[in-house]
């Protein structure tokens, strides 16, 4: 952090001058503390720049996690019941963003016999009564045991909105 510090200065002084040529004159110091101005000024710079600097890395962060995001739609841009792409690859421990997109309300349950073994469906999945209700509305998960895994909507789970996972 910037500080404002204070220095001495000599000031010379100049006394009994005349308009007119001077036979004699004196000359004499004189002590005056000064505060410096420039720790002022560049602490308004260093805030600024720190400041400019810090939206560039949440937004460089923000591209970063989105890049390692895979998204998954819920419900086709014609108002279909399906999960656009029904069916994705991802490596295990990137995240997964459910995205309404049309026909809700939709929710994400992964299908209990029909994921790797020792993983725990009601640890991934949003239960049977939560619902995306609008426009938006996301439901993220990350997957890490390596295999495939199948999920559906349990409102539209009839109609054909299921969807598989596998992660390797």
């Amino acid at each position: 952090m910037a500080t404002a510090t204070t220095s001495a200065v000599v000031i010379p002084t100049f006394t009994g001058l005349k308009s007119t040529a001077a036979t004699s004159s004196r000359v004499g110091t004189s002590t005056v503390k000064a505060i410096a101005a420039t720790p002022k000024l560049s602490i308004k710079s260093s805030l600024r720049e720190a400041g400019i600097a810090t939206v560039a890395i949440a937004t460089s962060l923000l591209l970063a996690s989105n890049a390692l995001a895979a998204e998954i739609l819920l419900g086709d841009e014609d108002g279909g019941l399906n999960f656009v792409p029904s069916n994705l690859t991802v490596a295990s421990g990137e995240k997964i963003v459910f995205k309404n997109n049309k026909a809700f309300p939709h929710n994400v349950i992964f299908d209990e016999d029909a994921i790797p073994a020792g993983v725990d469906a009601s640890k991934i999945s949003m239960g049977d009564e939560d619902l995306l209700n609008g426009p938006g509305d996301t439901y993220t998960v990350t997957l890490t045991e390596k295999g495939t895994y199948s999920f559906y909507c349990s409102p539209h789970a009839g109609a054909g909105m299921v969807g598989k996972i596998t992660v390797t």
